[in-house]
């Protein structure tokens, strides 16, 4: 008996020593690093100019006064500067024949620079990465995109490769919920997340103006990042990703018609955006925060605004007569917000529903103004902002909050491991930033439109 009694102590304390290994290893694996990112910086001679926006848009012979006018009003409210980039087929005139080519030549250079940066800061190999997920919305050639990247750095035969597309400017958080997925599943997996947006074969050249809105708010960029669960890296990481909250409400027509990728009456491709769009972003960033809020902010912020809240329904006629509810303050657990840059209404719209400051929404607009809506890799760019202007500190905590088509609103929440000062992309600009106006001088090289009587095209805009 008492032999039978040992036996069945070991066998219990073997059971839970193998117990308590599967749940630290489970614990390690759900660690997820931020090692390093890279944001691409195209060459100066793709640079969007006010003078090279108005001979695209005088080469569109389709264009009468309405169109202009539109247009005008459009890119001067748009919030984007004179340093955006834009494909070389559109720079040498060829937007209404682009080729295969074009759009594998925008995707090179951008490999070129952004993936080989991103290895060169870490020191990683090629051939030490496991895992590569991409992200390009409207391009997927065959081979795919990601086999591309595979063959040109030379990686392992049995690395994984995904890529994604259709998934619009929230992308790039969900490239890396499925790298931390993986990872959940792989011990010490080294994930690269590569997200861009081809802008060379979908340059809109018709007459829609729900189609024309992309060409004045999009443009080429692109960022590389490195993730990892591998605890021997955690010294050299940069953040750790702490939650990651997604919420798609495709499920509603007007939502999943929001943004469109579709031909015109003419038969002309192009991105749809539609009226819906604004309230299609306002339901599902209220249905992201409604999940993320009591994973990331404090119980007694959460028990504020619950009794508030509750004081408002019991007292509903005088709250009612005061206006707007209780809102919960998102600052007492989150040090910096990383908005998606989508447009100037966008980021006005996120700031006031969060009670945000200027400094707040500040890197956001400096991205929109610098880079424009570089689509899925926009938030890297902000983030670079963040870190060039040294805002980020060992403990800070980092909200970053995207939309994109669907209609999807995906957020995550990181942890800063240490202080950080790279400028990155900005380097050459940092300086300049925030510029002392971020009016940009359309209005005064071509207001004279809206002057001119008559609805002839040919117009020298």
């Amino acid at each position: 008996m008492e032999l039978l009694a040992l036996l069945t102590v070991l066998l219990l304390a073997h059971a839970a020593a193998y117990l308590a290994w599967q749940a630290v290893s489970r614990r390690r694996r759900a660690r997820c690093y931020l090692l390093d990112y890279a944001c691409h910086k195209p060459s100066d001679d793709r640079k969007v100019t006010t003078e090279t926006a108005g001979a695209v848009i005088e080469r569109n012979k389709r264009l009468g006064l309405s169109e202009y006018r539109f247009l005008l009003k459009v890119i001067v409210n748009s919030g984007i500067g004179e340093h955006t980039y834009c494909p070389r087929n559109v720079l040498e005139g060829r937007e209404e024949r682009p080729t295969l080519a074009d759009a594998l030549e925008e995707m090179d250079d951008f490999f070129a620079d952004a993936v080989a940066a991103v290895l060169a800061k870490t020191g990683v190999a090629a051939r030490d990465v496991d895992l590569v997920v991409l992200n390009v919305g409207s391009f997927a050639p065959e081979p795919s995109l990601v086999s591309r990247i595979v063959r040109r750095f030379g990686m392992r035969e049995d690395v994984m490769a995904y890529n994604l597309s259709g998934m619009g400017c929230s992308a790039g958080l969900i490239a890396v919920d499925l790298a931390r997925n993986v990872m959940l599943t792989r011990p010490r997996t080294m994930a690269l997340l590569v997200t861009s947006e081809s802008c060379a074969p979908n340059w809109y050249v018709g007459t829609d103006k729900s189609m024309m809105l992309g060409n004045c708010l999009f443009r080429c960029g692109g960022a590389a990042a490195l993730l990892t669960n591998d605890p021997a890296f955690r010294a050299r990481a940069k953040m750790e990703l702490r939650c990651l909250v997604r919420a798609n409400i495709g499920a509603h027509d007007d939502a999943h018609a929001a943004a469109v990728h579709r031909e015109d009456a003419d038969g002309r491709l192009g991105v749809s955006l539609s009226k819906t769009l604004p309230k299609a972003a306002v339901r599902a960033f209220t249905e992201n925060l409604q999940r993320l809020a009591p994973r990331i902010l404090p119980a007694r912020e959460l028990a504020r605004f619950a009794s508030r809240l509750l004081i408002r329904k019991l007292l509903r006629r005088k709250a009612a007569a005061k206006g707007e509810g209780p809102k919960i303050d998102f600052r007492t657990g989150v040090d910096h917000f990383c908005l998606h840059p989508g447009g100037t209404a966008v980021i006005e719209a996120v700031r006031k529903s969060l009670g945000l400051s200027a400094h707040d929404v500040e890197p956001a607009r400096m991205t929109l103004h610098r880079w424009g809506n570089t689509s899925a890799s926009s938030l890297w760019y902000v983030l670079s902002y963040m870190e060039a202007k040294r805002r980020l500190k060992r403990g800070d905590r980092v909200l970053m909050v995207t939309f994109g088509s669907g209609f999807k609103c995906n957020s995550c929440y990181w942890e800063v491991s240490r202080d950080l000062a790279d400028a990155g992309a900005w380097e050459d600009c940092i300086d300049e930033y925030p510029p002392e106006t971020l009016v940009n001088p359309y209005m005064d090289k071509f207001g004279w439109v809206n002057d001119v009587q008559g609805q002839g095209g040919g117009f020298v805009f």
